[in-house]
């Protein structure tokens, strides 16, 4: 019966997708916005994850590249920056919305560095269950060229830019890449700023991950530092702090009903995330698919 429920709740999930995904299908009417953050790092967003922009003396330096149709918008919007094309690619995981654009960049020249599960999800078909969604093949264009498995530093443009590995958070991929002399920190989806974040369980996310993630930029980030969410609005450690806490309290309350043995439609009908609603329910997950996708995350592991 808990399985059947569970489904179901997956396939309401999959339905909301269908519709967003829908709706942002016209990616004419996308605008790339363009953020200054140091004198070298920019926050630029259009229609998926938040990309992070380097630019300097070295190198054209990317940081995720949405989706496929936007590249020639973002590769204008870096044309208002500098000439130069995009020298590296550095994707924070695999999700279509951060990797859309490799192809594109890498048939331009780029060249695509990630952590190693990166590499191999995007090789091969895959299956995101709680969006009930197929993913097929990357072509070998788009495949990072350089992978890693913990971390892996860049000397680039003036600053020291390192990139490290935070296990079993958003997915068994992720990176997180710290802007040191810069002070910004990018942390890909492991952070969803004033949206009830996805953790995709079948790609190895886990909710102890996801904090475990936001702990450890918490103590590199000082009250200055800028923070770009995978999605959201630019953020600062103040943020992040509330983000970490609102998760925290609200897997707590559902751990806490998992063990008295509640089922899925119960934890929801409870309404757990009440008292964050207003702030963080008004995104891609409406709260009681937030919820249902805690529970199933959390109810594997019981």
């Amino acid at each position: 019966m808990k399985t059947s429920l569970l489904k179901a709740c997956l396939f309401c999930a999959a339905a909301v997708v269908a519709q967003i995904a829908a709706a942002q299908q016209d990616f004419s009417k996308v605008e790339i916005k363009t953020e200054k953050l140091a004198d070298t790092v920019y926050m630029m967003m259009g229609a998926g994850g938040n990309l992070g922009l380097s630019v300097g003396e070295d190198a054209v330096f990317v940081i995720d590249d949405q989706f496929a149709p936007l590249t020639p918008k973002i590769q204008a919007a870096i044309a208002a920056i500098t000439k130069e094309p995009v020298k590296f690619v550095l994707n924070t995981h695999w999700h279509f919305d951060h990797v859309g654009g490799n192809e594109n960049l890498g048939k331009a020249g780029a060249l695509i560095f990630a952590h190693e599960n990166v590499r191999k999800r995007m090789s091969v078909e895959g299956f995101i269950e709680f969006l009930g969604m197929k993913t097929k093949p990357e072509p070998k264009i788009a495949l990072p060229v350089v992978t890693f498995t913990s971390d892996l530093n860049f000397h680039i443009n003036g600053d020291e830019v390192r990139a490290f590995h935070v296990a079993r958070a958003h997915t068994d991929g992720d990176i997180i890449i710290h802007f040191a002399k810069s002070d910004v920190i990018h942390m890909g989806d492991t952070f969803f700023n004033k949206l009830y974040p996805f953790i995709d369980t079948s790609s190895g996310g886990t909710v102890e991950g996801v904090l475990a993630a936001a702990d450890r930029v918490l103590k590199m980030a000082g009250d200055k530092t800028k923070i770009i969410p995978g999605h959201g609005p630019l953020a600062t450690k103040a943020d992040l702090k509330t983000y970490r806490d609102m998760l925290a309290k609200v897997s707590a309350k559902i751990r806490g009903q998992i063990k008295a043995g509640k089922k899925s439609e119960e934890v929801v009908a409870s309404k757990p995330t009440a008292e964050f609603d207003a702030v963080w329910g008004k995104g891609f997950l409406p709260p009681e698919k937030f919820v249902a996708m805690v529970y199933s995350n959390l109810a594997k592991k019981k």
